[in-house]
C-alpha cells in the first residue's frame, strides 16, 4: 500500500515538472515573438533598405565596351575578333544592347596541319587526267572561318556585389546572362559540282547566316565610368568548316540534305551544325560618368 502511494507522488512530480518546462517554453517563446514584432514595428531598421548609397552602375546609362573575343575547341582554324558592345541600362538589372565583331586574325590548328601533310589524295583522279596528288598543300586554303558577327542581345544581371583584394583593394562586381540573334557571316568553300572542279578549286565564298547566341559574363568596376569585363558566349549555326564532300546523295544514289554518302560535290548540303564558343574580355565605358546612387 505504501509502495502504491510512492509511485503515485512520483507521477504527479513529474506531470507537475512537465507542465511547469511547458508553460515555460510557451512564456519563453511568446516573449520573443513579442519583443521581435516590437524590433520589426518600432526598431532603426524598420522600412530600411537592404543597401544603403548603392551605385547603380547600369540604371539609365549607355556603355560603350571595346572588345577581343578568340574562338575555342576549333577543328581546324581559330579566329580572333575586334567588336565591340553598346549597352543601355533599362534597369540596374536589365539591359538592352548589341554585340559585334570582325576576324582580326585567324590561323590554322595542328589538325588542319597535318591533315595538309599527311592525308592521302584521291587516286582515281588519274582516270580524269588530274594527278593523285592534286590538291597536296591546298587544304588549308579550303577552311571556313568566321568573318563578323552582329548580335542584338537583352542582358539580365542576376548578382551584384563586391570584390575585396588583400582586404584593401575593394571593386563593385556583378553577374550576367545574356541572349539574342543576329547574323554571322562566314567565308567557306565555294560550290564546285564534279569531282575535277572540286580537286582544282579551293577557293572561298562569302556566306551569312542567321544565328541565336546566349552566354554568361561577369564585370568588374573599376571606378564609377571605367568597367573590365570577361564574357563566354555561344553561337551555334550549321557551316562547312572543312570544305570536305561529306554528304549530299543517299544510298539510292538520289541528292538530299541528310544523305551520308559522298556525292563529289560541294554544297550547302555538306554543312554541319557546331555550338562555336569564343571567350571575350572587354574594357567599358560608361555614360554619364557620374552613377546613380540610391538612398
Amino acid at each position: 500500500m505504501a509502495r502504491n502511494r510512492k509511485v503515485t507522488a512520483m507521477k504527479k512530480l513529474f506531470a507537475g515538472l512537465a507542465i511547469g518546462a511547458a508553460a515555460g517554453a510557451a512564456m519563453f517563446v511568446s516573449t520573443n515573438e513579442a519583443s521581435a514584432q516590437e524590433i520589426q514595428l518600432t526598431g532603426p531598421l524598420a522600412h530600411a533598405p537592404a543597401a544603403r548609397h548603392l551605385r547603380l552602375h547600369r540604371e539609365g546609362r549607355i556603355e560603350i565596351a571595346p572588345s577581343f573575343s578568340a574562338t575555342l575547341l576549333d577543328e581546324y582554324r581559330r579566329t580572333l575578333l575586334v567588336g565591340a558592345r553598346v549597352n543601355y541600362g533599362i534597369t540596374d538589372w536589365l539591359a538592352v544592347g548589341v554585340w559585334g565583331a570582325f576576324q582580326g586574325a585567324g590561323f590554322s590548328t595542328s589538325l588542319a596541319n597535318q591533315i595538309d601533310a599527311n592525308a592521302p589524295r584521291n587516286a582515281g583522279l588519274v582516270k580524269q587526267n588530274v594527278s593523285p596528288n592534286a590538291g597536296q598543300g591546298e587544304f588549308q586554303k579550303q577552311v571556313g572561318e568566321i568573318s563578323y558577327m552582329a548580335m542584338p542581345q537583352i542582358t539580365a544581371i542576376p548578382f551584384r556585389g563586391k570584390l575585396a583584394l588583400f582586404q584593401s583593394v575593394f571593386a563593385d562586381v556583378d553577374a550576367y546572362v545574356f541572349l539574342g540573334a543576329g547574323v554571322v557571316g562566314t567565308k567557306e568553300r565555294a560550290d564546285c559540282t564534279d569531282v575535277v572542279s572540286c580537286a582544282q578549286n579551293h577557293d572561298l565564298q562569302a556566306q551569312n547566316h542567321i544565328a541565336p547566341t546566349w552566354g554568361l559574363g561577369f564585370d568588374f568596376y573599376l571606378n564609377n565610368w571605367l568597367g573590365l569585363g570577361l564574357e563566354y558566349r555561344m553561337v551555334p549555326f550549321a557551316w562547312n568548316r572543312a570544305g570536305f564532300d561529306i554528304r549530299g546523295q543517299d544510298a539510292n544514289g538520289n541528292r538530299t540534305s541528310s544523305g551520308a554518302y559522298p556525292d563529289g560535290q560541294v554544297t550547302s548540303a555538306d554543312a554541319t551544325y557546331r555550338f562555336n564558343s569564343m571567350i571575350s574580355i572587354y574594357l567599358g565605358f560608361s555614360f554619364p560618368q557620374q552613377p546613380k546612387i540610391t538612398d
